[in-house]
């Protein structure tokens, strides 16, 4: 080969090699840009649905402000707030240049906005396990029922009230005492594992105070389970009654359950008529992502709702939202 054609094939071999080099140069600076603006378009969305749902937080301590500002001292399930908000679209909000844009209503990003307020006192409060130095038997066995009917050991329900007594009892002098649990979640400290506390979430809740069960929004699982001497059939009975008129009193209950042949006791401190307590959930679906918020808000006698604990659900994608198996209703 002559020297002139060694130069030309020097020349571009080192001319394919300098390409090379600025090619791979700008797809790394293409994809760190690209990597940037999908951070930047998640914080984005991710502040925004921090401000939707705590606006739809406002919207439900405010439903229950007003439920509680019209004297009635009775929580059941015809009331406004236990109507669930369906999936709502707010593209036309969360657009920031809608004054300049299209009247097409797609010109904004895709978000639907869904929530809904259970009654936390629907369900049976484990805080009772508390409620005194030796273990109450009748809110033991009202646990180990909700469990058998979960299909869940009863000596399960056994090991987690005792475990949860001793921390809710423990003093702060001990050096050995067992962290007390906040929630059902921190129910896994006591050795409740995530499928179990699935199996009875819509059926028990850890609030921070004692708490009767509201007779008015607690489903026939947990009205078998509170009362010795209830049947399947006559919790049901109960349901299909208060539908058609909610109970005012206890003692409404207790002529509904006239003639049972083995009249369970009905007293105010295992159950009632109203409640305090609220869990306020907000779902937000925004364009391809999921982001849920769950909180615990409580009503007391001065008209106030507080919001006591507020939690942030992982987001998922509508997919993998679509994968998961949803849980019965309370």
């Amino acid at each position: 080969m002559q020297p002139k054609q060694k130069q030309q094939g020097a020349a571009l071999l080192t001319a394919m090699v300098i390409v090379t080099l600025i090619a791979t140069l700008a797809s790394a600076m293409v994809w760190r840009q690209y990597r940037a603006v999908q951070i930047e378009a998640a914080d984005r969305a991710r502040a925004t649905a921090g401000w939707v749902l705590v606006g739809a937080l406002d919207w439900a301590r405010l439903i229950l402000r007003e439920d509680d500002n019209r004297g009635q001292k009775v929580d059941h399930l015809g009331e406004v707030w236990a109507v669930p908000l369906a999936e709502s679209r707010l593209s036309t909000f969360l657009a920031a240049d809608r004054s300049s844009a299209s009247s097409d209503e797609d010109s904004g990003p895709e978000a639907f906005l869904s929530g809904t307020i259970d009654d936390a006192q629907s369900r049976f409060n484990l805080r009772r396990f508390a409620l005194r130095p030796d273990m109450d038997a009748a809110d033991l066995r009202t646990l180990e029922r909700l469990c058998d009917m979960a299909g869940l050991s009863k000596d399960q329900a056994k090991r987690w009230a005792q475990s949860l007594r001793e921390a809710l009892l423990a003093t702060g002098d001990t050096d050995n005492a067992p962290l007390p649990p906040r929630s059902l979640e921190q129910m896994a400290w006591m050795g409740m594992d995530a499928s179990a506390r699935r199996k009875l979430e819509t059926w028990v809740v850890l609030l921070p105070d004692m708490t009767p069960v509201n007779l008015n929004t607690a489903p026939r699982e947990v009205l078998t389970a509170l009362f010795d001497g209830m049947d399947l059939a006559t919790a049901s009975r109960l349901e299909r009654e208060r539908k058609l008129r909610p109970f005012n009193t206890l003692d409404d209950v207790k002529a509904q359950l006239q003639g049972h042949p083995a009249l369970p006791a009905i007293t105010p401190e295992r159950a009632s008529v109203n409640s305090s307590f609220f869990i306020v959930t907000g779902r937000l679906r925004l364009e391809e992502r999921v982001m849920e918020q769950r909180s615990l808000v409580q009503r007391d006698a001065q008209q106030r709702v507080k919001v006591l604990r507020r939690e942030r659900v992982n987001s998922l994608s509508e997919a993998e939202t679509r994968k998961r198996e949803p849980l019965p209703a309370p």
